[in-house]
């Protein structure tokens, strides 16, 4: 083991479906879930999330049965909410949570990643609201947020972690400030992922050196510049985006991976760091290799 390898002994790499294509729960063009768990098993990953909520099996024993037959745990679970619309959304946005929390808790998870809705649709690029939040929705978002964290950590024994994510209303370097800074760091921390952030043209290792208490979880991902360039010429809709190969194995695009897991391993603090590859829709046959590839790749850095 090299010296470098030894320095990132606070960071536990793993992958999730989203590498293997899979962004719905059921969806002819992604591959099996049989399949996704040996892959990442085989690809050398011992971590995994459990993607969209109803992808994987739902009932804890299966899934258990499982997941300890390929030598595989579960990291987190993950959410989409609409929480700046505030406390109206607020029983909706519960049923959802709340199947999927106990799921990630069953499997003996401590993080549920909680994704914004999109203000516009990832597939179709229609536009479902202003993309720019008003002061009462930003308070909403705020708010409701905390309440989550509370309910979900009182209820759940979970901490929540909000992923920004491009095409939603916490995405660039200004909204993830603003969110943070209105936020309770007591009931909330982030999914800092490195490949939504550069898209959105913020600086993973700045915002981990800025908020450092704030980061409780990582997404490892890269964009491919040129691409990038072009998608946010033509206001092309994320979804368009990944099919064009916006996301794309590392180390081949931005920002780079090294500087960030040193970064975060300096906080001191356990993290777990999740390779999440967007590759929808994707051949079957194309998300092995890459993973194992990553997986080796992640190594040769330290981690």
């Amino acid at each position: 083991m090299t010296s470098s390898a030894a320095s990132y002994n606070r960071i536990r790499i793993g992958s999730a479906p989203d590498s293997w294509g899979v962004w719905f729960p059921d969806d002819p063009r992604q591959v099996p879930w049989q399949r996704f768990l040996d892959e990442v098993a085989r690809a050398g990953y011992e971590w995994i999330e459990l993607g969209p909520y109803g992808y994987l099996p739902t009932d804890p024993a299966r899934l258990t049965e499982e997941t300890s037959a390929r030598g595989l745990k579960v990291s987190a679970g993950t959410v989409f909410t609409g929480l700046h619309h505030g406390p109206a959304v607020w029983e909706k946005t519960w049923a959802h949570v709340a199947d999927i929390a106990a799921l990630t808790r069953a499997m003996g998870a401590d993080h549920l990643v909680v994704i914004p809705s999109f203000w516009r649709d990832d597939k179709t690029g229609e536009v479902l609201e202003d993309r720019t939040l008003t002061p009462e929705q930003w308070r909403h978002l705020t708010s409701q947020t905390e309440r989550l964290g509370h309910e979900v950590g009182d209820r759940f024994g979970l901490r929540i972690v909000v992923h920004p994510h491009a095409d939603t209303h916490i995405d660039n370097e200004e909204n993830v400030s603003r969110f943070l800074d209105g936020t309770d760091a007591d009931l909330v921390s982030l999914c800092l992922d490195t490949g939504h952030y550069a898209y959105c043209g913020g600086d993973s290792v700045k915002l981990i050196e800025t908020y450092g208490e704030r980061i409780g979880y990582l997404h490892l991902k890269q964009v491919d510049p040129e691409i990038l360039a072009e998608v946010v010429a033509n206001e092309v809709p994320f979804g368009p985006a990944v099919a064009r190969g916006v996301m794309c194995e590392p180390p081949a695009g931005v920002p780079a991976l090294e500087p960030v897991l040193a970064a975060a391993q300096r906080l001191d603090a356990e993290l777990f760091a999740i390779v999440e590859q967007d590759m929808y829709p994707c051949p079957p046959d194309r998300p092995f290799p890459i993973a194992e590839r990553t997986r080796r790749f992640l190594r040769s850095c330290g981690a």
